[in-house]
């Protein structure tokens, strides 16, 4: 017994004294510092020297089973800022998690979506408790008939760090199934077929797919986009036959424009399978028989140099959502099927200055529009007779509000979601008839404690440096005072017309229920004032973007929301390009910054055409092989205009293989960040090893990820739990 208690005791110091050394070695963990190789980068007469040019490695390097040496380097080097993270956020790791849980906690896990009719059955996306993965499934005329399973992702992720499912389309007859998986997470999609009268798979892969295939009506015919295996552009349309060899497949469409990409979908009416084209300005479709796949592309109209058009089919018509003629705000046309030349082209609904017209959907006795006005969406229904022509009502300040899944053709209910900044999401069933409706769903929020009575959301008008009011929508605790000490988390994107929703969160609620305002800038770049503040936003008009937020931020300080001490500023993506510039225009500004997989080396990858989507995005950013593009993206570029100063705290957010913001562009800013700042602030990089651009796969491994950025923040406001 004596012997077993002094080796007890031994084993015990053993363990304290590795222990003290690991806290440590931890405590003693310095800054990464990268080395500086410099490279020169010459365009139009200007010379760049970009020391960190080295941090990139080619796809086939970051998959190679044994790295190089300069591959490993990199690795080395994107490991230890992780354990510098690690190290430096070790104080928060029971925060975190415990944060992780109580956003868990919210969740219902075993949720499941409200069922939508399509061609007979009725199809369900269900999780189950513990599930971080969908199951779906569908069952035959009721909803009491017997489940059918189509997928459980959960078994079928197992064995993979990263796993997506997409493109689930099922053929008109019921008994197939097409569908891609990507377990790199760089979109490039293996394209699958199933049985779904005995589960079985078919024995044919087709590799670097969007995921996405149309069936034919004949139900063994199907058609779908293949990109380029370098840019990721989706650029040849294929048409398969099941069963045989896809080294057989037929190429019906190839887009040679490197500036477009290609794709493929079938009209609601299930008449046409439609190839469309589309660069940032400009669209064009081709149309073939779904009850002749064999029939050769048919144009509705070839592309015109800045007109967008987007096309549904309707009877002897197709209707066009499109800018013809000026319409910077979209107007509603149609021409007759056999006649769509642009002479033959019609008003339905007119262009107006003061609506954006954004999306309709086409019903048998109905037409329903999706406009914007003010900044607030609208769903307006519209008989085809003329009978009635209404708005749903909406009453809250501030709100999203979209069309839902209706893939029905003949019926009188539609179907839409709706939330708010305080309202948890809702599915809604209206009946265009008689005028009722039916809540079919709202987001539960479990744990007991959310009461949407607690919080306040509204919305200000800043103005911006040029006169241009900017909206600023927010939400907050009604018991949370509102001053000079009050922490603020603004949030924005900016970029391709894409307006950030007011929507709710159920994680957002861990900031609010600590004393947070969430607020959100719908700055130049959106298309929140409609059209033209999209174009006010891109091209040589981009500077407004970074200007915008700027200016919000400076009037929440005036306002008294917030100081600078407790301001804090989160983007990604472009919404990161977005945090780069800023805390390069005004750091002083803001306490903490979150930018996640940010593009900042907008010169350097806008001139690189083998990066994917580079030439895709000339028509949004400009084309810096031409030198007035250069002169100005070159102006902003948040890389390329890092200084010695001051910069806030920073949390730079990455994924290895992420295919749209290559995990180089965040790791070079950050080491040039550290070389040339001159404060005490904290800055950090974590780059998720297995992920691409939109982080983990998994709904909870998600969670995980964004409790990690609230800490960040939390932390630095100085709250612990």
């Amino acid at each position: 017994m004596k012997k077993i208690i002094l080796f007890l005791i031994a084993v015990s110091l053993t363990f304290v004294a590795s222990y003290s050394q690991n806290k440590m070695n931890k405590k003693n963990i310095e800054q990464p510092s990268a080395d500086i190789v410099p490279k020169k980068l010459e365009q139009h007469g200007d010379v760049r020297v970009d020391n960190y040019y080295w941090m990139r490695l080619s796809d086939e390097q970051k998959n190679a089973k044994v790295p190089d040496e300069h591959t490993q380097k990199v690795l080395d080097y994107l490991n230890a800022e992780n354990d510098y993270f690690d190290n430096k956020m070790a104080h928060t790791e029971k925060f975190r998690e415990d944060l992780f849980e109580e956003m868990k906690s919210r969740i219902k896990e075993d949720d499941e979506s409200v069922p939508y009719k399509d061609n007979g059955y009725f199809y369900i996306t269900r999780y189950e408790i513990g599930g971080q993965y969908p199951i779906y499934s569908r069952k035959k005329g009721s909803l009491d008939a017997d489940e059918e399973i189509l997928f459980d992702v959960n078994k079928m992720a197992e064995g993979f760090d990263y796993y997506s499912l997409n493109g689930v389309n099922v053929s008109e007859d019921n008994t197939l199934v097409s569908f891609g998986i990507d377990t790199l997470s760089r979109r490039q999609y293996v394209l699958h077929f199933k049985d779904l009268k005995n589960g079985e798979l078919y024995p044919e892969k087709i590799e670097n797919t969007t995921g996405y295939a149309v069936w034919a009506n004949d139900n063994k015919t199907v058609f779908y986009t293949k990109k380029d295996p370098l840019t990721l552009r989706s650029e040849k349309i294929y048409r398969h036959v099941l069963g045989t060899d896809p080294a057989e497949d037929i190429e019906i469409f190839y887009e040679a424009d490197d500036t477009y990409s290609t794709y493929v979908f079938k009209t609601k009416s299930k008449k046409y399978i439609v190839v469309g084209s589309s660069s940032t300005l400009t669209n064009e479709y081709q149309v073939l028989p779904a009850d002749n796949p064999y029939e050769k592309l048919r144009m509705i109209q070839s592309r015109v140099r800045g007109m967008e058009y987007s096309i549904s089919h309707y009877g002897n018509h197709f209707y066009i959502l499109t800018n013809k003629d000026k319409a910077t705000n979209f107007k509603l046309m149609r021409t007759p099927v056999e006649k769509t030349a642009l002479d033959n082209w019609v008003d339905v609904i007119p262009h107006r200055d003061d609506v954006l017209l954004e999306d309709i959907s086409i019903f048998k006795d109905y037409l329903v529009l999706e406009e914007r006005t003010n900044g607030l969406n609208k769903i307006r229904v519209k008989r085809w007779d003329d009978t009635v022509d209404e708005y749903l009502p909406f009453n809250e300040e501030t709100y999203s509000v979209g069309v839902y899944s209706n893939p029905e053709f003949d019926t009188e209910i539609i179907r839409y979601g709706y939330n708010s900044f305080t309202t948890p999401a809702s599915v809604i069933d209206y009946n265009m008839k008689d005028r009722s409706k039916e809540i079919k769903k709202e987001q539960e929020v479990l744990g007991g404690k959310f009461d949407k009575n607690n919080y306040k959301s509204e919305r200000i008008w800043a103005t911006a440096k040029d006169g241009k009011k900017i909206a600023i929508s927010l939400v907050y605790r009604k018991d949370t005072k509102l001053d000079k000490n009050t922490p603020l988390l603004l949030y924005a994107y900016g970029s391709y017309g894409a307006t950030i929703p007011d929507g709710f969160s159920s994680t957002r609620l861990s900031l609010l229920d600590r004393g947070f305002v969430y607020a959100l800038a719908h700055i130049r770049g959106s298309q929140y004032l409609g059209r033209q503040w999209y174009e006010d936003g891109k091209l040589l008009n981009k500077m407004n973007t970074f200007t915008d937020f700027v200016d919000c931020s400076k009037y929440l300080i005036e306002k008294n929301y917030t100081s600078a001490n407790h301001l804090y500023a989160m983007g990604g993506s472009a919404g990161g390009l977005l945090m780069g510039a800023v805390i390069n225009m005004n750091p002083e500004l803001f306490n903490g910054v979150v930018a996640a997989v940010p593009f900042v080396d907008v010169m350097t990858t806008m001139l690189d055409e083998s990066i994917p989507l580079t030439t895709f995005e000339y028509d949004e950013w400009g084309n810096p092989n031409e030198k007035k593009y250069y002169d100005y993206m070159l102006s902003y570029s948040p890389y390329d205009n890092v200084e010695k100063k001051a910069y806030p705290n920073l949390l730079v957010t990455t994924g290895l293989f992420d295919s749209q913001v290559q995990y180089y562009e965040p790791a070079k800013w950050v080491a040039k960040l550290r070389a040339h700042k001159t404060d005490n602030n904290i800055m950090l990089m974590h780059t998720n090893m297995e992920a691409g651009h939109g982080g983990a796969s998994g709904r909870f491994n998600a969670l995980k990820e964004r409790a990690r950025d609230y800490v960040f923040i939390l932390d630095l406001e100085g709250v612990e739990e």
